[in-house]
């Protein structure tokens, strides 16, 4: 098996990371909407545009997980709280997302994101750290658990017109 190789994103990976977020959206979640949800949501969140515009803000940080030249994951920071009403830090910073390749997975990827992901926010000041997981995914939970991460709130994510029941995470650094 080829080195897994973390790097941060050029503009040049947009194209290729459009294709694996929206296939691991996709491989995960597509029996939960209907299209007239998920197709803008997608657009939205996912697209060329949209990754182009995210990878600009400056309050998101992005790493490529990348093997034999393919992407095969990526994870997005956020510096800023997503859900500053449950923070138990003085500096909470949010883990937005984490996604494997869905033919990639079980190889290690989301362990050396996750890794990256703890380092860079305490190296970036982070004392808390949260993330939002859909309350029907025990897969992630048990990832995120290995992690030192314990459910907070309840929270909801909009695809759309439905809101998903998510569950939110965190664990101080």
């Amino acid at each position: 098996m080829t080195t897994l190789t973390l790097r941060t994103p050029t503009a040049a990976d947009i194209p290729a990371l459009s294709i694996l977020s929206i296939a691991a959206f996709v491989a995960k979640f597509w029996m939960l909407y209907r299209p007239e949800d998920l197709l803008p949501f997608l657009a939205e969140t996912h697209s060329e545009p949209a990754l182009a515009r995210a990878l600009a803000d400056p309050h998101s940080v992005y790493q490529v997980a990348e093997r034999g030249g393919l992407l095969v994951g990526w994870c997005k920071l956020s510096l800023l709280p997503g859900f500053p009403e449950h923070a138990r830090g003085r500096r909470p910073m949010e883990l937005k997302q984490l996604y494997t390749a869905p033919n990639a997975q079980g190889q290690g990827i989301g362990a050396a994101l996750m890794d990256w992901a703890m380092a860079e926010l305490a190296a970036r000041g982070a004392d808390e750290v949260q993330l939002s997981v859909w309350r029907h995914n025990p897969d992630a939970q048990r990832f995120y658990a290995r992690y030192g991460f314990t459910k907070v709130a309840e929270v909801t994510f909009p695809v759309g017109a439905q809101l998903d029941e998510e569950d939110l995470f965190a664990r101080m650094v």
